[in-house]
C-alpha cells in the first residue's frame, strides 16, 4: 500500500499542539484499516525520520443535527507517532515551505 494512502493528513488542534510540545510526537489522521506497522513505515518513508512508537485510536462519528434531521459525521482513526530525539519533524515548517513554492 502506498504511504500516501495510509497517512491522510496531520491533525492540528490545540490538544495536539500540546502533545507536540511534550516531546517529539506528531498526530496524523490515518486510514481505518491501517495497522501500527504500516503507519510506522509510511511516516519513516514520507518524512525520513525514525519512529519509536505508534499509538492509535478510533474516533467514533458524532451526531450532527441539521434542523429536525439527525445525521452522523464519519468515524476516523488517528495515530500519535513518537519520534526519536535525533529526529525532528516540524509540520509548521513544511507548511511555510510549500506556500513559498506556489
Amino acid at each position: 500500500m502506498n504511504p500516501y494512502d495510509i497517512i491522510l493528513r496531520p491533525v492540528m488542534t490545540e490538544k495536539t499542539a500540546g502533545i507536540m510540545e511534550e516531546g517529539n510526537k506528531v498526530v496524523f489522521r490515518v486510514r481505518k484499516e491501517a495497522n501500527k506497522n504500516q503507519i510506522r513505515q509510511a511516516v519513516e518513508q514520507l518524512f525520513g525520520v525514525e519512529v519509536v512508537s505508534v499509538n492509535t485510536m478510533r474516533m467514533p462519528g458524532r451526531a450532527k443535527r441539521y434542523g429536525r434531521y439527525v445525521g452522523r459525521k464519519n468515524a476516523f482513526k488517528k495515530a500519535v507517532v513518537t519520534l526519536t530525539d535525533e529526529s525532528n519533524l516540524d509540520l509548521f515548517a513544511l507548511e511555510t515551505e510549500e506556500e513559498g513554492v506556489a
